[in-house]
């Protein structure tokens, strides 16, 4: 285990971890997801969304590392499927979110499962965070060092904590911020329905 946390030096692993945040502050997908859960579900919701979308990440990584996502790099239409089944996905929970009208989020077990769930596939099925990660992490790596492929698990994993860590924190931020507007549920369905549908849009435009 020493031997596998010694595989990339101090200096550039800061490196990576300050460049990684940044990249994480600066609202995206991922951001736009966990404030439209936690908008429409609360606090809880948002911030296990954001934990959801860590995972769906680390999930890529770990297509990367076993070399799966080279291979949907080198066939378009495997990208172009796993796009379309993305956007599918969020706009079914566009159309859920628009339908749901006043209802007021229900707290519990099923409801932060529920976001789990979403966070993961919602990232899990976006084809531009495994071409991100397979642009992005072997910049840091150094086959001299050792194995790219477990730095790539160590640099997935450090951006992934990292990720899931900030998401979460927007996700509860917004959920904080929807609970103070409680009595307004129907325009806060709405406002997750927007955000769900241009992800969606996102998604396939790009």
């Amino acid at each position: 285990m020493t031997d596998i946390l010694t595989l990339i030096p101090l200096p550039e692993l800061l490196a990576f971890l300050a460049a990684g945040i940044v990249l994480n502050l600066t609202p995206g997908a991922d951001v736009m997801f966990a404030t439209a859960s936690g908008l429409q579900g609360g606090p809880r919701a948002g911030a296990v969304a954001g934990l959801g979308v860590g995972l769906g990440g680390f999930f890529h990584v770990t297509l990367a590392v076993l070399g799966v996502s080279a291979l949907l790099a080198a066939h378009p239409s495997a990208l172009v499927a796993l796009k379309w089944a993305g956007a599918a996905y969020l706009a079914y929970l566009a159309v859920k979110s628009w339908r749901a009208g006043d209802a007021a989020p229900r707290q519990g077990e099923g409801r932060a499962a529920r976001a789990l769930w979403r966070g993961f596939v919602t990232n899990a099925l976006n084809p531009k965070v495994a071409l991100f990660v397979l642009a992005f992490l072997p910049q840091f790596t150094d086959p001299a060092r050792g194995p790219v492929w477990q730095q790539i698990l160590i640099l997935g994993l450090v951006f992934t904590l990292t990720g899931t860590a900030i998401t979460s924190g927007y996700g509860l931020v917004a959920g904080l911020a929807g609970q103070a507007l409680g009595r307004r549920m129907g325009a806060l369905n709405k406002v997750a329905a927007v955000l769900f549908g241009a992800l969606a849009v996102r998604l396939v435009w790009e």
